[in-house]
């Protein structure tokens, strides 16, 4: 049964916070129609590589999280291009309108949970902000990260705080709006009520910091940065063999025991490392010594022996490697271009659903800025070619 093949998603989105949520929703066979100004678009075209020979705003950066989408351009600061938004949302009865405009610019382009549902009043809005809808602070990534302590918790104990190297609290908060937008379909085949979610970035970045807040306001214990070591475990870090790298986790006293029971490793062998306080306590000699060990062994070898006493460990794959990896390979997505034949591969789906089974893991290629505007406005709007051509001219569309 096709849960979501009917539902329709009308979003204003730029950046990766909006663009991947209804990336998600695609995933699901949800219809997206992404929409965009006629002349700014979204800055994401523009980033990376330009790739497609002639054609601008279809570079390498966009097309990561685009795929499976429809786009069509307007201009909603003009009262023409408010006019055709409700047209969209009722002639195409919208499920989901999503935005992620400042709050200052709801009512200014109409695009305001008031002004929306008085058209549908079942339609589910949803507003991502940086920190929630009564503030208009600007909110990148980055910042984010800064502000909400993930950077603090990141990088080398005596280094300076770093960035993660995926953005973080933009895939998140998708992550969290995927979720309430699963609640409020949910509510509305229940009750037939659609929705507000405002959601904000900050909120969302802040709430998976749960054992360090705890940490720091309940037991006042300082939580910081500890490169690749583990706060409350060890040995857990990366270890150097003598091809590249490894990561290994002890999880338990019993574990550790195994470990030092090794020839190899005996020399781990030490009564104040029978227990996990006593490792913690001397993590720097103990993580030395075991990095004095594993620098010898090649990494293939060092991995069976951590997986013969049932000690985790894994090695640290370049991206190629672990799109390359059994487990990984056969899900990755596909899009294929009609028009050049290139064929995009992104990363796999968190879970598999229905929709890519059916369709063996393939999704539309990212559209081209205003693709579907003929298809959507005109055909299914009805707007005549001649009259899309006036609104073409006048920056309507």
């Amino acid at each position: 049964m096709d849960l979501f093949g009917n539902i329709k998603v009308l979003s204003l989105e730029q950046a990766t916070v909006l663009p991947y949520l209804t990336y998600r929703l695609a995933m699901d066979g949800c219809r997206v129609i992404r929409l965009e100004h006629p002349v700014f678009g979204d800055p994401n075209r523009l980033v990376g590589d330009a790739f497609l020979p002639g054609e601008e705003r279809m570079n390498s950066y966009f097309m990561a999280i685009n795929a499976g989408k429809e786009a069509i351009t307007l201009n909603l600061g003009e009262p023409r291009g408010k006019e055709i938004l409700l047209r969209l949302i009722r002639d195409l009865s919208i499920d989901i309108f999503a935005t992620n405009q400042l709050p200052k610019n709801y009512t200014k382009l109409g695009i305001d949970f008031e002004t929306l549902t008085r058209t549908k009043r079942d339609l589910i809005w949803l507003g991502i902000t940086g920190f929630g809808p009564d503030s208009n602070e600007a909110a990148y990534d980055p910042i984010l990260q800064a502000r909400g302590g993930l950077m603090e918790l990141t990088g080398e104990k005596s280094g300076t705080p770093q960035v993660s190297g995926i953005p973080l609290p933009d895939m998140g908060t998708s992550e969290h709006c995927y979720g309430l937008l699963m609640k409020a379909l949910f509510k509305r085949a229940m009750t037939g009520e659609g929705s507000r979610i405002d959601m904000s970035m900050f909120d969302s970045t802040t709430s998976w910091l749960t054992v360090p807040i705890t940490m720091a306001c309940s037991f006042g214990k300082k939580i910081s940065r500890r490169g690749n070591t583990h706060e409350f475990f060890a040995p857990v870090s990366v270890y150097p063999t003598s091809d590249g790298y490894v990561y290994i986790a002890v999880g338990n006293d019993k574990q550790f025991q195994a470990l030092a029971a090794l020839r190899e490793f005996s020399a781990l062998n030490r009564e104040d490392y029978k227990k996990n306080a006593g490792r913690i306590e001397d993590v720097s000699n103990l993580n030395q010594t075991i990095s004095d060990i594993t620098s010898s062994m090649n990494t293939s070898t060092l991995l069976k022996i951590m997986n013969s006493i049932g000690v985790a460990a894994a090695k640290i794959n370049t991206i190629t490697e672990v799109a390359e990896d059994p487990a990984v390979a056969g899900k990755l997505l596909k899009a294929r271009d009609r028009q050049t034949g290139f064929e995009l591969t992104l990363a796999p789906a968190p879970a598999s659903t229905p929709f890519l089974e059916t369709n063996r893991g393939r999704l539309s290629f990212p559209p081209r800025f205003g693709e579907h505007n003929g298809a959507v406005l005109g055909t299914e709007l009805g707007i005549s070619g001649a009259e899309l051509a006036a609104l073409k001219a006048d920056g309507i569309i």
